[in-house]
């Protein structure tokens, strides 16, 4: 989500949709105390004004939501041309529609309730620019976070003494790995920017699983469920590897004998979900330094999709699992 220019949000997403509903009925409150006179005028006060906003207010956004995509394909200007035409045609039929039923004095001020309807539609605008806005550097800092979760010491120096200890034995594989290692220090500083396909960062995960198979040998077995996996559906980078390696370093590493990560990635309609469970021996204490990485995967979850991306944790007496869930999208 790091964004350049200046773009249209996208009115599928329950975030931006649940703000435009709580910010336009909370300004319709607003309106209804500042304008009775008497306590007594305010529930049919804002009865009358629920029946002219409502209609609006839920067919402009039924609208938006049906066209949203198109409209993140137009450039800004272009696309705020057509929501603002959208409203503007749905606040005059329904005007046109109620006035007979409600009558309302366009005498003094004639398209008094359209001009309305479209400031309020600007302002709205305006607010998801400045929250955008105000994201980014969390964001960037979020990213900065990740980048010290991901790069422990003992993985990079562990990584350097497996490649070291097979420059001779096998040299194919010490290149591969280092390869693996040079992948994601380059995702990890950003040189590889905005959203990941998940087939890239499945990519990435066998390349850091690789490698930390070679340090741990047997011990660590991995089981890849990924038949059906939505390979173009986007996915934030970062997000899949910092769980694995918490994976290993709370399950596969405090114990001695061989332990199976499993990774599930499939789409059910409209979601994509991933699934990653590693052993947990309940004679081994929890090992510190779980929550960094969980905390930071959450934030991004959450900058990048709003309110419609989840991650939860579900632990058994032999095991530690974590689900996260996203909307379906292709880059």
């Amino acid at each position: 989500m790091e964004q350049s220019t200046t773009f249209m949000p996208n009115f599928r997403n329950l975030g931006v949709l649940l703000r435009a509903l709580v910010l336009i009925h909370l300004g319709v409150l607003i309106y209804v105390l500042l304008t009775i006179s008497r306590w007594s005028e305010w529930s049919g006060k804002l009865t009358e004004a629920s029946l002219w906003v409502e209609p609006v207010l839920l067919i402009s956004l039924g609208g938006l939501a049906l066209c949203s995509v198109p409209l993140q394909k137009l450039s800004y200007r272009n696309a705020l041309i057509a929501v603002l035409s959208w409203v503007l045609i749905v606040a005059w039929s329904v005007s046109k529609l109620f006035q007979d039923l409600l009558p309302m004095d366009t005498q003094a001020m004639p398209l008094r309730f359209e001009l309305v309807t479209l400031s309020v539609t600007l302002l709205l605008l305006l607010h998801y620019q400045l929250w955008i806005r105000a994201l980014s550097p969390r964001l960037a800092e979020a990213r900065l976070v990740a980048l010290q979760a991901r790069i422990r010491p003992h993985f990079f120096f562990n990584s350097l003494n497996a490649v070291l200890s097979l420059i001779r034995s096998d040299p194919k594989l010490a290149e591969r790995l280092l390869e693996n290692l040079s992948d994601l220090f380059r995702v990890a500083m950003g040189s590889e920017t905005g959203l990941s396909t998940m087939a890239r960062e499945v990519e990435l995960a066998q390349g850091y699983l690789e490698i930390e198979n070679v340090r741990l040998g047997e011990r660590l077995h991995v089981e890849w469920h990924i038949d059906k996996m939505p390979k173009l559906a986007s996915i934030p980078p970062l997000i899949l590897q910092p769980l694995l390696e918490n994976a290993i370093y709370h399950g596969i590493e405090p114990q001695i004998e061989p332990g199976v990560i499993q990774l599930n990635i499939f789409r059910v309609r409209d979601e994509v979900h991933i699934d990653i469970r590693n052993p947990l021996l309940n004679h081994i204490p929890l090992r510190s330094g779980n929550g960094m990485a969980l905390d930071n995967v959450r934030e991004r979850l959450l900058l990048y999709y709003d309110a419609e991306a989840n991650l939860s944790i579900n632990s058994g007496n032999d095991y530690y699992q974590i689900h996260i869930t996203l909307p379906y999208r292709e880059l």
